[in-house]
């Protein structure tokens, strides 16, 4: 078998691997602001009822529905489009290089969730199983 048979037969479950970690990655950031686990000193005075508590809310929904691969194309069209707001409203005040504007993050989990809403799910996933 060569490397292109191998990767043609592991590139949809890769994708699915890659939504799924994304998503508990990105789960992580609403769960520190809201429920302070992990416990994260900035998010420690944290106003619910401000732009980052809706981002956190929207953090928690979105890495939820991208774990489970539901509504998947959708969610992650919302979090690409949440994570540009992020590095346009914190980051790039700061200066033009995200290695330099602490915005290297944000910028690639907008590129990542944009690849995601492009090419769907993977065969992993509940959006998949809704299809059978």
């Amino acid at each position: 078998m060569n490397f292109d048979a191998i990767a043609a037969t592991w590139a949809p479950r890769l994708l699915s691997v890659l939504r799924i970690m994304a998503g508990l990655l990105f789960l992580q950031h609403g769960t520190a602001k809201h429920l302070k686990f992990p416990s994260v000193p900035m998010f420690s005075k944290l106003e619910p009822v401000s732009l980052l508590g809706a981002a956190g809310v929207i953090e928690i929904v979105g890495g939820v529905l991208l774990i489970l691969g539901l509504f998947t194309r959708t969610t992650a069209f919302v979090l690409s489009g949440l994570m540009a707001v992020a590095y346009f409203l914190a980051h790039a005040p700061r200066g033009f290089f995200p290695i330099l504007n602490a915005g290297e993050l944000a910028a690639l989990y907008c590129f990542v969730f944009l690849y995601i809403a492009a090419a769907g799910p993977g065969p992993w996933s509940y959006d998949a199983m809704r299809k059978r």
